[in-house]
């Protein structure tokens, strides 16, 4: 633990671009009057892949009760060309880093129309989707080249598409007040120290337990910052979704009498509006649901699931969230974020690069040239 407290201090006062990026004090590359001017548009298509798009779905499945615009994503092979019923109000986001990402140029060229409002989000040089941009006439906000796909979820990359949904970017910022909280703090080192422990002791499965629907594209984000940033040098973590309570009866058996290589999340949401029993349909020994509603009943399953992990003596740890809010999901961002990057400098991985995917990309310019 001293020695995790002197890596997130180092990592703090050394002002890691990445780190920085989560601060209030981080600039974006765009301007309010731009927010203000795309306001208007209230059907938006983002198009990317892995970071470019994941941190927004997550951001939009989490706060989506809070939203009216419809985002649609397009982040496969496989786009949705819906026909647009009022082009005025519709917009194109297209967003990749290097700007020569090869499914979202794919996806763009099937796509985005000249006579279509346009923004790109890309780095500041050249590139095939920078080209594009200057034909198509379409305006262009800088990817900053420091941030990674996976870490850019409070840069623009995720700023941008969270203001377009009518969102507070500010509320999203709260890595100024969680590094001056003791007990966010002490969290993160037992936490870091806890999945340390169990990967030493050879669980390298990190198991999700997910009870909430729309929190389902968040772990889909942590689940890409934790495999890219340290499946190094034989090393890593496998982080694996799992979708409760569903998975009590598909999966509970191997989690509980399986091999013993996995370590658990258990992640709610509480307090949510659910759908009341008919007390007039319960009878039996189901009578003890009359006055329950549906987050009740899964609340009992989770926690009863925790109680047969305990006995079993299964690894786990706990998340559950009290209110559903841009501070709450900034907190998240920062927690696994600063987490990850731990995790990697003890393991001694450099928790920011990602070389062995671009030999996919190479191997696949091959063949289709």
């Amino acid at each position: 633990n001293i020695k995790l407290f002197k890596l997130l201090k180092d990592l703090i006062s050394k002002e890691n671009q990445i780190i920085r990026s989560l601060t209030s004090s981080y600039q974006n590359s765009y301007s309010n009057s731009i927010i203000l001017k795309l306001k208007k548009y209230s059907e938006i298509k983002l198009i990317g892949m892995g970071g470019s798009t994941l941190g927004a779905r997550a951001i939009y499945s989490f706060l989506k009760d809070k939203i009216k615009k419809n985002f649609i994503f397009i982040d496969s092979l496989k786009p949705k060309n819906d026909k647009i019923k009022n082009k005025k109000s519709f917009l194109n986001l297209i967003i990749s880093k290097s700007g020569n990402t090869l499914e979202t140029i794919t996806n763009a060229n099937i796509l985005v129309k000249k006579n279509h409002k346009n923004i790109f989000i890309t780095q500041n040089q050249k590139s095939y989707l920078m080209t594009l941009a200057k034909k198509l006439k379409a305006e262009v906000i800088e990817h900053k080249n420091y941030i990674g796909g996976r870490y850019s979820v409070l840069s623009e990359v995720g700023m941008l598409p969270a203001q377009l949904l009518g969102l507070n970017e500010t509320k999203f910022k709260r890595f100024n007040n969680l590094i001056k909280s003791k007990y966010f703090i002490n969290e993160l080192i037992y936490n870091v120290s806890f999945i340390s422990k169990c990967v030493l002791d050879g669980k390298k499965n990190s198991v999700i337990l997910n009870y909430d629907e729309n929190s389902e594209n968040l772990f889909k984000w942590y689940q890409q910052l934790t495999a890219e940033s340290l499946g190094k040098n034989n090393k890593g973590i496998f982080p694996i979704i799992s979708s409760m309570p569903k998975d009590n009866h598909s999966l509970l058996q191997l989690y509980l009498d399986g091999p013993k290589n996995n370590f658990f999340t258990f992640f709610a949401v509480s307090k949510q509006k659910s759908n009341q029993l008919d007390n007039r349909n319960l009878f039996d020994k189901f009578s003890n649901l009359r006055n329950k509603n549906l987050d009740q009943i899964v609340q009992a399953q989770r926690i009863a699931t925790q109680t047969v992990f305990k006995r079993k003596k299964i690894p786990f740890r706990s998340f559950e969230v009290l209110k559903r809010s841009e501070e709450t999901l900034g907190e998240l961002f920062c927690f696994f974020v600063l987490e990850t990057i731990l995790l990697g400098r003890l393991m001694r991985v450099n928790p920011f690069d990602q070389p062995s995917v671009e030999l996919i990309k190479t191997e696949t310019s091959k063949i289709l040239t």
